[in-house]
């Protein structure tokens, strides 16, 4: 499966349970899936944009 397919079926899974995705949260998703970045980098992203604190 294509990066591109892969998001794109995220995004259906992920507006399927009510919420929304940004730009800037794909974007994050194709560096990780390109391995320009590691899934902790992501996650202290994501993490970051919610406003959650970092341990």
């Amino acid at each position: 499966m294509s990066i591109d397919k892969a998001i794109e079926n995220a995004i259906a899974s992920v507006k399927m349970e009510g919420y929304q995705v940004d730009s800037e949260c794909v974007e994050w998703c194709r560096k990780l899936l390109e391995k320009e970045i590691n899934m902790a980098q992501y996650i202290e992203l994501v993490k970051q944009k919610s406003g959650v604190a970092a341990q």
